[in-house]
């Protein structure tokens, strides 16, 4: 998993609340195995009209969005079902980071565990940086995760909090996968002390 410590990237506004995984990622295309490949359909029937063709008056079709690396959303964010598929494209798509004021909890567990950032921010700070970044063509946020805290160029400054542990784990690049491995030796040193019936060792 790739180490979150300090991100700057273009900030995309998506003004509106309850938005669910299925929105995120439609059902349709939950059929790939792989964590990969999911970008091209992030938000699909939003990006895209009924005729499948990109609609120009979502967000992350225009031109100025389309190198977006953070995500501005509203309220309870990643609601729904409890898809990993939504983070997967989300992440595949090349955002970094969502900034909310609140998030659905399966999906801010699903977003630690693949390198997501979810950074909580009162409600009028997020609905300034929203404001921002439509109003300023390329606006760009700088998360800085060591020091807790979201920044831009023109004044504004926001700390967030977050839980130890997870933000250690991003801070490290350690999925399940990796904490477990930081205990290999002592995993391979209980398995020689403890050799399974059928062991041939």
């Amino acid at each position: 998993m790739q180490p979150f410590r300090v991100h700057t990237g273009i900030a995309a506004p998506l003004d509106r609340n309850n938005v669910d995984t299925d929105q995120i990622i439609p059902k349709q295309f939950l059929k790939r195995i792989e964590k990969t490949g999911f970008g091209e359909f992030l938000f699909y029937d939003w990006r895209r009209n009924g005729a499948g063709d990109p609609d120009a008056s979502f967000v992350l079709n225009q031109p100025e969005y389309r190198d977006a690396s953070i995500l501005v959303a509203g309220k309870n964010f990643g609601c729904g079902s409890s898809r990993e598929h939504a983070v997967w494209a989300l992440a595949d798509f090349g955002f970094r980071a969502v900034i909310a004021p609140a998030f659905a909890d399966i999906f801010a567990t699903n977003s630690a565990k693949n390198g997501l950032l979810t950074v909580v921010l009162a409600e009028d700070q997020v609905n300034e940086l929203l404001r921002r970044a439509r109003q300023t063509r390329g606006h760009r946020l700088t998360i800085d995760l060591e020091k807790c805290r979201v920044a831009d160029d023109l004044g504004f400054a926001a700390d967030f909090k977050m839980d130890d542990f997870v933000r250690q784990c991003l801070l490290e690049g350690l999925d399940d996968i990796g904490l477990t491995l930081q205990y290999e030796s002592d995993i391979s040193e209980y398995e020689a002390r403890h050799p399974l019936p059928w062991s041939t060792r």
